[in-house]
């Protein structure tokens, strides 16, 4: 039996936590420091932070903890990958050189250009009046990306000059994002299309990509409102079809992964590739350095291969032993995120949070706790802004967002809001043309009884 170490408190690391528990060779999951859900699943919560790593370390050491698996990009862009390894530790996660894929804009759009991965185009700024008078100049809409890691809400996506010079002031001047994620700005062509997850296992030469999501980022439904950290998510997404899983693979995956090796920092984990179809091709957004959240949900609940042995295989560069092996289950998912009232504004924490236990009880149906907490009369209450990400599987998509939209509606929390259109993307089909009667022609040229031209 091999005990495992999930470090973080997310959905994404519940449902990693949660589908590790399922593997026959599992022992003790910890989870540091986890939330309400991890708890009440059986798992344990151990309140250490990332940052103690001495003590996490000792933790490690003492349970016998055979593999950590690090969730969210803090403690990846801090190097806490590098630091357990050193002191070994078997670690699923990027090193805190690789993870500048991630915490580091610039670096990102850098290596797409030296890599020849298509993206938008771009220039990078370390002082507002150069970015300002930039954009003065662009005749399209740009978007600005603070450098640095912002919690999912660091770009700006503008539709005036105006909006995107208030942009850089909020990142490099009043240092909304933090001062060292707002020193530096990538300011880019705003692309318009529709946008795609495809997360990849990566390892050594071998990387496999797993099934494409499609996530919903404006809080409001339609896509309106500020970006959150993600609002909902389903997979399969049908607008990747495997002629362009295909090349993307060619054209972004292996050229991103070469170039990262070829530089010695190569890149072991999930390399999570942000695209946007537009009318002249795929384009790279961004590169994260781990699992998505909430892409996590659906993919976890499709999965159907051992989720341990395949990141054991990843930290010990065996991954090539599971190409064309990963199972998933034919039906799709959906994923519906409840958020605190304010969010991704202000919120309150400490609202008691009711109707889980019920929303469970539906078949298909998983409730995925991110910001959760157990209060001191052991009920479940909010802690973050995200709080809840309710998951369901179905035989089609519509079922799966039937079904997930259903266990929403038992769960209440004081100001609770969530998108009420989650996969309707990929649902709304076009509705047939009506048939066409062909032009009738000039009486001269019709023969009786038919409007073909005589002879």
């Amino acid at each position: 039996m091999l005990n495992v170490m999930v470090i973080g408190k997310g959905g994404r690391e519940h449902a990693l936590a949660w589908r590790l528990k399922q593997s026959p060779r599992a022992g003790t999951v910890f989870c540091a420091p986890g939330n309400a859900g991890t708890a009440r699943d059986g798992l344990t919560n151990v309140s250490i932070d990332y940052t103690e790593t001495d003590k996490l370390q000792r933790f490690c050491l003492r349970e016998k903890v055979g593999l950590v698996v690090i969730g969210p990009e803090d403690p990846l862009a801090a190097g806490l990958a590098d630091f357990l390894r050193g002191k070994g530790l078997k670690v699923f996660g990027p090193s805190k050189e690789a993870a500048r894929i991630e915490s580091s804009k610039v670096f990102a759009k850098e290596l797409m250009r030296h890599a020849d991965v298509p993206t938008a185009e771009f220039r990078v700024f370390d002082h507002p009046q150069p970015a300002r008078d930039y954009i003065e100049t662009r005749d399209y809409p740009v978007v600005v990306k603070a450098d640095g890691l912002a919690a999912g809400k660091g770009v700006v996506v503008c539709k005036t000059g105006a909006e995107a010079t208030q942009a850089v002031k909020r990142i490099m001047t009043d240092a909304e994002f933090g001062q060292k994620a707002g020193r530096n700005v990538v300011v880019e062509k705003r692309l318009d299309g529709e946008e795609v997850s495809v997360l990849a296992l990566v390892s050594g030469r071998t990387f496999l990509p797993l099934p494409a999501c499609q996530d919903h980022k404006a809080v409001g439904d339609g896509d309106t409102g500020p970006n959150t950290g993600g609002m909902g998510t389903y997979c399969p997404a049908p607008v990747a079809t495997p002629e362009l899983m295909k090349e993307w693979e060619k054209t972004v995956f292996f050229p991103t992964i070469h170039w990262m090796k070829r530089n010695r920092y190569p890149f072991q984990g999930v390399l999570f590739g942000g695209f946007i179809l537009t009318n002249q091709g795929t384009r790279v957004l961004e590169f994260n350095c781990r699992f998505g959240d909430p892409e996590t949900q659906v993919l976890m609940m499709r999965l159907k291969t051992d989720l341990l042995d395949l990141l054991e295989a990843v930290a010990d560069e065996r991954l090539h032993e599971f190409e064309d092996k990963i199972v998933w289950d034919p039906r799709p998912a959906v994923c519906v995120v409840l958020c605190a009232g304010g969010y991704p504004g202000k919120y309150e924490n400490g609202k008691v949070i009711t109707g889980v236990p019920e929303a469970d009880q539906l078949p298909g149906v998983k409730v995925f706790h991110a910001g959760t907490k157990i209060d001191d009369r052991n009920r479940t209450v909010t802690d973050g802004g995200r709080v809840l990400g309710v998951t369901a599987l179905g035989d089609t998509l519509a079922d799966a967002k039937a079904r997930a939209y259903e266990a929403v509606k038992l769960i209440q929390f004081p100001g609770m809001h969530y998108r009420t259109d989650i996969a309707d993307k990929a649902l709304k089909v076009k509705p047939p043309a009506p048939p066409q009667e062909a032009p009738k022609l000039p009486a001269r040229f019709r023969k009786p009884g038919g409007d073909k031209p005589a002879n």
